[in-house]
Order: structure tokens, then C-alpha cells, then sequence
């Protein structure tokens, strides 16, 4: 049996019409940049995501960067964020002229740990005048920028407290958390001062090809990034601020406003597949060898990602492979340890519940296709090769 990691084909035949009609009629208007298409996404993603505006924008990436750049985010200053995730969060915050400053994870959910932000602002930082300095650099720390990883919500009631006692702006990196909820059934975005989404294809709401948006609820924000994002220019011409082409492409618009209806469907199909894989892993015995993913009591994980921790990971996966299973390593080397932020001084060991994540981590297949005979030939490869 053949289990991808993913297969969009699926899911692309039940809109294959709806979606070339939806193309069709862009095409009919020629009308490709920031037209009604957009216009329609950015109501309907922050109305989705309990923010009042939204932002569309050329990839989740550039989220990030137009996020910060709102934010007045620069040189000299300092972000906080995890260093277990994707390239972008801190790529974004360097490319600024700002520094990460890097703080670990909790082991249970893989978000950025509460208590290790307490602890670095308690023990790193002093206020000099109104701002919040990193001793060890100088730099004036400025924000904080926590990771919704795989799906589920980082712990922002906590984040948030801390935030607001230190004066610091709060930019979510929900590029893998779209709809996601905690036990209040507040969602992903709407507690920081911007929210940043990626429509990158294998993201639960996937557009065809790189997408992304900012959401926020302060509509003065809101407009400074819309001007940003076409070099900072309004009216056209005229430039108080130096911003970038950072705008949503109308026809991947008008692809994302056929399948945002479909959103919440999906990601209860891979509920439903993470429940069964909870279940067959636990009827399989594997408690010793592979540690299930920990959804928050009472949130809304919306399984972008269904990741294991795995004692022997690379020879997992390589049996996996072996046997027609998909996988894939979310993230093998951690942002400190990464070539290119050797500047930042970091070391391995520096945050050890990051690189630990970064052994044992396994993505298995769970997009909402898969059939039960799919997800039982996953968790029975993984239950023989323990069995070996």
C-alpha cells in the first residue's frame, strides 16, 4: 500500500469545476491584482480568524516581514521567538535588521514555553528608560513573535500576560494554525497585535502556489501594512514609508475563496484521523517507542501536521519509506544551530527541549483523503519495526 504524506489530487476533483470557473472569471475581467477577489478573502479569513481587517499578502513569509515592518521593527531591536519551527519566523525578523532572540519549548505541545520567556526577561533584560534591554547585546527588545506550530495553539493567555507586563508588541506565526481555537474558543491571530497566515499548498486552507495574510483588529495597523505592501506608496506614486511588493495574487484569491467554505470539514477529517491513530497506536502496544501527539484539553488542534516523537527516528522513517509511508522531519536542526545565525553565539545545548524535538520528531500522513485502511497500514508498519 501506497500512504503519501500528502495528495491534493483529492481534494482538487470535488472543486475541479468551481474552482476553473473561479479562474475563468478573473480571467474574463483581467483584473489581477488586488481586485474583488481579494478583497472577498480578506473579509471573509479575518472574520474567520475573529479579527475585524485582513491583509492579503504574497506568501506567509512576507506575512511575517510586512508584520514587522508595521510594527516598526528594526535595527537595534529584538524579538523573541522559538527557535523550533520554520526557517521564516526568525529568517524574517533578521532580514529587518533585527535580532531573534531565541527562547525554548514546552515537550508536550512544541510551542514556545511560557516560563522560558518569563525566565529570559526576568534574568536577560532590564528597563533603561521606557525600553526593555537584552543586556548581553543591548538590543531593545520589542516583541514577541510565538509559533502556533503544527496546528495548535501556543499558550497565549500566558504569552499574552507576559507581553502586555513588558510593554512588548505580540505577532503570531499562525502560518500552520488557521481556525485554531483554545479552550475559550479564541482562534489563531486574534490575540496578538497581528496575526500572520500562510496559503502555502499543504497548509489545511491551500492556495496554488505561495499566499499568505495578516490579520489584526486595529484598522489603523491594518492600512499601514495595505500601504506597505505596495512600496509604501499612497496615493500611487507618492511614498511616506519604503514598504515592498508584498501583494496577494488575484487569481490564487479567487482559488482560496472556493475552498474557505470547505476549511472547517477538513480540518474535522483530520481530527477524525488523528483520533484514529490516538487509538490504533494505543491498541498497537507502542507507548514505549512512539509518543502521540498532546492536544490541550478543550482546544481546537487542527492537525496541519500529525507529528510523533520516535525513539529511532531515522530508522523509522527509512522503514516507512521502505514500506510506501510518507513522512517528513518538522524541523531536523533548530534555528540556533542553523549556519547562518552562528552570529547569534548560540551552542548546542542551548535549548535542549528544541533539539531533542529535532531528534525524535516524525510527521506521519494526515490529510483528510486517507482511508482507515490507510492509517492502520501507517500505525501497523510502525508497530512491526518496533517488533523487529
Amino acid at each position: 500500500m501506497q500512504v503519501p504524506l500528502l495528495d491534493l489530487k483529492a481534494q482538487y476533483a470535488g472543486l475541479a469545476t468551481e474552482i476553473q470557473t473561479a479562474i475563468a472569471g478573473v480571467c474574463a475581467s483581467q483584473a489581477f491584482i488586488l481586485g474583488p477577489a481579494v478583497k472577498a478573502l480578506e473579509a471573509a479569513v479575518a472574520s474567520y480568524s475573529q479579527c475585524r481587517r485582513g491583509v492579503g499578502v504574497s506568501s506567509g513569509t512576507d506575512a511575517l516581514l510586512l508584520a514587522l515592518m508595521a510594527l516598526g521593527i528594526g535595527p537595534g531591536d529584538a524579538v523573541i521567538t522559538s527557535p523550533f519551527t520554520f526557517f521564516a519566523t526568525a529568517g524574517t525578523i533578521a532580514r529587518t535588521g533585527a535580532r531573534p532572540l531565541f527562547c525554548d519549548i514546552e515537550p508536550d505541545t512544541f510551542n514556545l514555553s511560557p516560563r522560558a520567556v518569563e525566565a529570559f526577561l526576568a534574568e536577560r533584560c532590564e528597563r533603561r528608560g521606557s525600553d526593555l534591554i537584552e543586556r548581553a547585546t543591548g538590543a531593545r527588545v520589542r516583541a514577541l513573535m510565538p509559533v502556533h506550530l503544527y496546528g495548535q495553539l501556543a499558550d497565549m493567555r500566558s504569552l499574552m500576560a507576559s507581553a502586555q507586563r513588558h510593554g512588548l508588541k505580540v505577532l503570531e506565526d499562525a502560518a500552520q494554525a488557521i481556525g485554531a481555537e483554545d479552550a475559550a474558543r479564541k482562534r489563531a491571530g486574534s490575540f496578538g497585535d497581528i496575526g500572520c497566515l500562510s496559503f502555502f499548498p499543504t497548509k489545511n486552507l491551500g492556495a496554488f502556489g505561495d499566499a499568505g495574510m495578516c490579520v489584526a483588529n486595529d484598522a489603523a495597523l491594518a492600512e499601514h501594512m495595505e500601504i506597505l505592501r505596495v512600496h509604501g506608496g499612497k496615493p500611487k506614486y507618492y511614498h511616506q514609508f519604503i514598504g515592498g511588493n508584498f501583494r496577494i495574487d488575484e487569481l490564487q484569491a479567487a482559488v482560496l475563496n472556493v475552498k474557505l467554505p470547505h476549511l472547517d470539514a477538513w480540518s474535522a477529517a483530520r481530527q477524525r484521523n488523528a483520533a484514529f491513530y490516538d487509538a490504533a497506536f494505543e491498541r498497537a502496544g507502542t507507548a514505549a517507542n512512539v509518543a502521540t501527539p498532546r492536544t490541550v484539553p478543550g482546544a481546537r488542534h487542527i492537525y496541519n501536521q500529525y507529528v510523533i516523537r520516535a525513539q529511532r527516528r531515522d530508522e523509522l522513517r527509512a522503514h516507512l519509506a521502505a514500506a510506501g509511508v510518507g513522512t517528513e522531519i518538522y524541523y531536523p536542526v533548530p534555528l540556533h544551530l542553523q549556519k547562518c545565525f552562528a552570529y547569534l553565539g548560540h551552542k548546542e545545548g542551548d535549548f535542549p527541549e528544541s533539539e531533542r524535538a529535532a531528534r525524535e520528531t516524525l510527521a506521519l500522513p494526515i490529510y483528510p483523503e486517507l482511508t482507515e485502511a490507510q492509517l492502520e497500514y501507517v500505525v501497523a508498519a510502525i508497530r512491526d519495526f518496533y517488533r523487529r
